[in-house]
């Protein structure tokens, strides 16, 4: 049943949709389709006021909904490819564009986290915003030793916008496993869970600045990518200040060739540092829309990412990891043998699945894009085929692997955007290789030994005392074995319960038989036939009690 609370969101969001033009939307769903006729019969319809484009529509609508469809749209936004160019554009306004709230609300909430006026933290704070997202905004400010910071502050009152909304996608996602034939396969309650948990950890900000330091340490020196320093004395749950940066913005695309970027190697850097992140740090920028990413063009040919914003990191176990990088690289040898046996290895589809099929379903949608650039490719395309695909052998989604998946469509999408030629499979193949070849083998052996190598200095000087030990225990007699596995001491004390169990059952049965010879004999001795019926009878119930105890009342 679904809550108050969701219904009037739900309605709500209708609301908001209509109001907004998009009455379109609204009576394309199941409920109002049979109506959808009556518009046309409304003054309303006929007598609007023009709304303006389409897609200003539908960017204003979601920036009203708040924060969970503002972050759709900057999805979306990433996908030119897939979209019209209007709303393409108009969402491309979701990734830092989003309406501001008041500079004096701002002030409000750093001197509430600071717990003292904001003029003896900063020796400058600008009121109005550099930047406005959906979960918080981002202003200038310097602090009393002259540094350049900026200054990252939650929305007011964002908590409860972010409950009420997750709530609906919770009531939605039961629904679908319930009532939609595909809600099992593609575990709906666990990918909000998954979204559930990347939100909530988005409006603790001391975690974000957490994530950039970690990420800051992985790209120590890297010319790919620079990530800015966190100021920790001055960072809080709601407050983070950041060391401020100067950059291009990576969607500016005519600055960036005004400016003389190599623009391919620029695009190649983007999958390098796609891939460094998840292989070698399982570690990942995991909300890479383009309001989170600057260019570095004080050397042109040599261009390096400067990123922003890392309340959304992505990690993988290093199982996960290993399929992937597996899968990847058996994808781009075409070796779809490889891919199909691994899924059916790792059960992302059910272990009954016949890998010459799969396989032959997998080469079918792959074949098509292989040595094409991205401009030729159509991923709209192949995503529907995959999709098909997943359906036919049953395929589950993956929760923890949905925000590697977002972050890779997006990575894509810049790509697409920055040089459409560039082909994404052999820019990738080397570097996978690389890591392959580090995981397994002889590399990977000596860089396991130089990883417990530190271990080995204080266990190495206990070994000659240990053996000392176990050979003169050996010597006494002392030696036994013991069962430490809690699975083999359950299983004595089952054997032993079952074993006292059928002892109780035996000698119950001897009793009630015994108390059956009692009722049915003839005793000359007047005390033992005086009291043989009693004692039959407690022997007859005493008897059947331990047989029901003994055998049947462990159940």
């Amino acid at each position: 049943m679904i809550r108050p609370r969701v219904a009037w969101r739900l309605f709500h969001i209708n609301f908001v949709l209509a109001r907004h033009g998009l009455d379109e939307i609204v009576l394309a769903t199941h409920l109002f389709r049979p109506v959808r006729f009556l518009k046309y019969l409304s003054p309303f319809y006929w007598l609007r006021p023009e709304r303006g484009d389409h897609g200003a529509r539908i960017r204003r609508a979601l920036e009203d909904l708040g924060p969970i469809f503002v972050k759709f749209g900057q999805l979306l936004s990433t996908r030119a490819d897939l979209l019209p160019e209007d709303i393409a554009r108009e969402l491309a306004r979701l990734q830092d564009a989003v309406p501001p709230f008041a500079g004096a609300t701002a002030r409000r909430i750093v001197e509430n986290a600071y717990k003292r006026p904001i003029s003896e933290v900063f020796a400058e704070f600008d009121d109005k915003p550099l930047a406005s997202a959906s979960i918080a905004q981002v202003h200038a400010a310097r602090l009393k030793d002259g540094r350049d910071v900026v200054v990252k502050v939650v929305r007011p009152n964002i908590e409860p916008v972010i409950g009420r909304d997750v709530e609906l996608l919770k009531t939605l996602a039961a629904l679908a496993e319930r009532y939609w034939p595909e809600g099992r396969r593609l575990r709906p309650r666990e990918v909000v869970a998954e979204f559930e948990k990347t939100l909530v950890d988005e409006l603790d900000l001391t975690r974000e600045a957490a994530n950039a330091s970690e990420l800051r340490r992985n790209f120590e020196g890297s010319r790919l990518l620079y990530v800015p320093a966190i100021d920790w004395d001055h960072t809080f749950r709601r407050v983070m200040v950041m060391e401020r940066i100067t950059g291009i913005p990576i969607g500016d695309m005519a600055t960036l060739r005004a400016r003389g970027v190599n623009m391919k190697k620029l695009a190649e850097r983007g999958v390098e540092i796609f891939f460094t992140q998840v292989f070698r740090d399982s570690f990942f920028h995991a909300d890479m829309h383009p309001g989170n990413i600057f260019v570095d063009a004080s050397d042109p040919e040599n261009p390096r990412y400067v990123a922003v914003d890392f309340g959304i990191m992505g990690t993988l176990n290093p199982t996960d990891q290993h399929y992937l990088a597996a899968n990847f690289l058996a994808f781009f040898n075409r070796d779809y043998r490889k891919v199909a046996e691994l899924h059916v290895e790792s059960l992302w589809v059910p272990a009954t699945t016949r890998v010459d099929e799969f396989e032959a379903a997998i080469r079918t949608v792959s074949e098509p894009i292989f040595g094409r650039p991205l401009k030729e490719i159509s991923f709209g395309h192949f995503l529907l085929r995959l999709f098909q695909t997943a359906r036919r052998f049953d395929m589950r989604i993956q929760p923890q692997l949905v925000l590697l998946q977002k972050t890779l469509l997006a990575i894509e999408g810049l790509g697409r955007q920055l040089y459409p030629d560039l082909d994404l499979w052999q820019t990738a193949k080397p570097f996978l290789e690389r890591w392959m070849s580090e995981q397994v083998g002889p590399r990977a052996a000596w860089k396991a030994t130089r990883k417990a190598a530190p271990d080995w200095g204080t266990q190495i000087p206990e070994i000659p005392g240990l053996i000392h030990q176990v050979f003169s225990r050996a010597a006494r007699g002392e030696l036994q074995l013991r069962w430490q596995s809690e699975e083999l001491q359950q299983l004595r004390q089952e054997v032993q319960e079952s074993r006292r169990g059928t002892m109780r059952a035996i000698t119950g049965a001897a009793l009630f038989v015994g108390g059956c010879v009692l009722l049915a004999g003839d005793f000359s001795l007047p005390v033992l036939s005086q009291y043989s019926a009693g004692f039959a009878w407690l022997s007859l119930a005493t008897g059947a009690l331990m047989m029901f105890t003994g055998r049947g009342g462990r159940a």
